[in-house]
């Protein structure tokens, strides 16, 4: 007899009972769990705000760094096109002379031809290939003429002068173009440092962003109590160094290596510097307010370097164009005594400077985004102060 059993449901079973409801819904779980497991390593992998913003702060440090370098490469591009324009005018010119050389000896050669003299010695001169190789016939030269000599000496010299210059020439446009590739170079690193910087800014919620500016007030509040500490200690100082000239004023006159010969120099240093140490601050505060635009000199904008060298220009002193070429164009002094005027530079390379007004305050341009202000010398904490630098 055939076998009438049904078949078999599909389904899967758990304790003998088809479930198939239940499966689909432990296998969404496992699903949901597994996907949760992989995510959670992405959500440990997202950098703390702390983070965010050292790695910002860093990237516009390295960003000011690469903006020395290309203000270096600029100035050094600057120079060499200026050398290359002058040494092409000058063969150009030397060129000429040369020309002017040769016609002369083509003169003496038509002149000899016209005449059928039996030397034609200047003509001997054009056809050689160098004027060693003309010179080395000894005999020509001696039935030589003296104008012919005179032509054949003027037109090797400036053979032998526009040959070198061409060279000069040669040498420095290779240098050029060389430069305009550091150029271009840094130009690129500036501009990558800052969109990788802007970057990591664009992906902060509204609520970090929030957190991270509360953090950035507190980091204000503690430079501006630093900064009143220094005044406080320098006030002192001052007070210090008044009472004991007055000590001296009113004791007797010393004489010899000590009297006031000597002494009475050292106050017409100090006051000279002062002197062009407000102009400098005078122009630099009527430059609050202006952006930070990396480059550039003024006057619309500045990056820091090109704040304090349009500032000490204003007072008569030229500064290198760059910060680690600003560092050494003056007299480092302490930061207890620093004054008015001096250059206070920032961080291990020196990528940073402002302008120090007194009181543990200063003039600069803080970075891109940023404008022209004054700030507290310890805006990045004190251990980011570099050195104090006397430029005048």
């Amino acid at each position: 007899m055939a076998s009438h059993r049904k078949s078999r449901p599909t389904g899967t079973r758990v304790a003998g009972i088809r479930t198939p409801a239940l499966a689909t819904a432990a296998l969404t779980s496992v699903a949901l769990l597994s996907q949760s497991a992989n995510a959670a390593p992405e959500a440990d992998d997202k950098p703390s705000l702390e983070e965010v913003e050292k790695k910002v702060g860093d990237l516009y440090r390295q960003a000011e760094s690469a903006t020395d370098k290309y203000n270096a490469a600029k100035e050094k591009t600057a120079k060499q096109r200026k050398r290359a324009d002058t040494l092409i005018d000058d063969v150009a010119q030397r060129t000429q002379k040369l020309n002017e050389a040769r016609e002369q000896l083509g003169s003496f050669a038509s002149a000899q031809y016209r005449t059928g003299a039996a030397a034609p010695d200047t003509a001997t001169f054009l056809l050689a290939d160098t004027p060693q190789d003309y010179f080395d016939q000894t005999q020509l030269m001696d039935r030589m003429t003296g104008r012919q000599k005179v032509a054949v000496d003027d037109y090797v010299t400036q053979q032998s002068e526009t040959m070198k210059k061409r060279q000069e020439a040669t040498e420095s446009l290779e240098t050029l173009t060389e430069s305009q590739g550091d150029l271009k170079t840094a130009k690129a690193t500036v501009q990558r440092k800052l969109a990788d910087a802007r970057e990591l800014m664009s992906k902060l919620t509204a609520e970090e962003k929030a957190r991270l500016a509360a953090i950035e007030q507190e980091k204000r509040e503690e430079a501006a109590r630093k900064a009143d500490e220094l005044a406080r200690q320098q006030a002192a100082q001052q007070q210090a160094r008044d009472e004991a000239a007055q000590q001296r004023d009113s004791g007797p006159s010393p004489s010899g290596p000590s009297g006031t010969g000597s002494s009475s120099s050292a106050p017409a240093a100090d006051s000279s510097y002062a002197t062009k140490a407000d102009k400098a601050l005078a122009f630099a505060r009527a430059q609050v307010g202006k952006p930070y635009v990396w480059g550039a000199v003024g006057p619309g904008s500045y990056d820091c370097s090109g704040l304090t060298q349009a500032a000490w220009k204003a007072a008569g002193v030229t500064l290198p164009r760059t910060t680690y070429d600003q560092v050494n164009a003056g007299a480092t002094v302490p930061l207890s005594q620093a004054q008015p005027g001096d250059l206070v530079f920032f961080y291990d390379d020196v990528t940073h400077v402002g302008v120090y007004i007194g009181n543990g305050m200063m003039i600069h341009a803080p970075k891109p985004g940023t404008y022209v202000r004054e700030e507290s010398i310890y805006y990045d904490d004190e251990s980011a102060i570099h050195s104090v630098v006397r430029p005048a």
